[in-house]
């Protein structure tokens, strides 16, 4: 019988903090604590935080911003700010429709542009959905995997567009709405749906990235639509 070699430090801290990440416990922005906390947390010292952290970067499931910390999944891009501006003047359902606008298109460039190791964070992102337990992991990782999708396309205009989308979509009404939305068979759907997305991506097949992103938020867009009829008869 093979006997598994125990893991090394390194190894042991990256999955302690793969659990950690998957907990759902970090808070809305997915902020880790510090270094300096993980290592007395995990008991290591903080070379061996810092070298696992290297690693979940480098496959896009954290990223640092300096002077902020380490943060869970991708980032905002900081145009989205303009969205506040107009929040209070739309909602959700119209959100969805520029959604419909917009993503599909970026998808089908992003199955042009993506490089490899992106599209490997693209298919971490996606597992890391598929695995969330509680409603604010979900969006965390769902929204790390539409974020990524719209970076790897480089188009600053269509970037910003999707990133205002990205700010108002965080509103919090809007997200409990789409939490109550989600049944057990959604999420499978969700999660064949973003499989779809990611392989076309990974085949470098625009058509079919820009048919199955559009499948995809034509499903969220009908589950978010019966979700407001039913609040309302409510």
């Amino acid at each position: 019988m093979n006997v598994m070699p125990p893991k090394g430090p390194q190894q042991q801290v990256r999955t302690r903090l793969l659990d950690l990440i998957k907990s759902g416990d970090l808070g809305s922005e997915g902020k880790l604590p510090t270094e300096r906390a993980l290592a007395d947390r995990f008991g290591v010292g903080r070379r061996f935080i810092r070298q696992a952290l290297d690693g979940l970067e480098a496959e896009g499931l954290v990223w640092r911003r300096q002077g902020k910390g380490t943060f869970a999944g991708q980032p905002a891009d900081p145009m989205g700010d303009l969205a506040a501006k107009i929040t209070g003047e739309t909602n959700a359902l119209e959100v969805m429709e520029a959604r419909l606008c917009i993503e599909p298109e970026l998808a089908a460039l992003c199955a042009k542009r993506a490089l490899p190791e992106e599209v490997t964070r693209l298919r971490m992102l996606a597992q890391r959905q598929w695995e969330a337990t509680d409603a604010q992991a979900m969006e965390l990782w769902d929204g790390s995997l539409h974020r990524l999708i719209a970076q790897c396309a480089r188009n600053r205009p269509l970037l910003t567009a999707y990133s205002m989308l990205d700010k108002i979509r965080s509103n919090p009404s809007w997200v409990r709405i789409r939490a109550k939305s989600r049944t057990e068979t959604s999420l499978q759907v969700t999660n064949s749906e973003h499989t779809a997305i990611v392989e076309a991506i990974a085949a470098g097949h625009a058509d079919a990235a820009r048919i199955a992103m559009r499948d995809h938020l034509e499903t969220r867009f009908a589950a978010l639509r019966d979700e407001l009829v039913a609040e309302q008869i409510e």
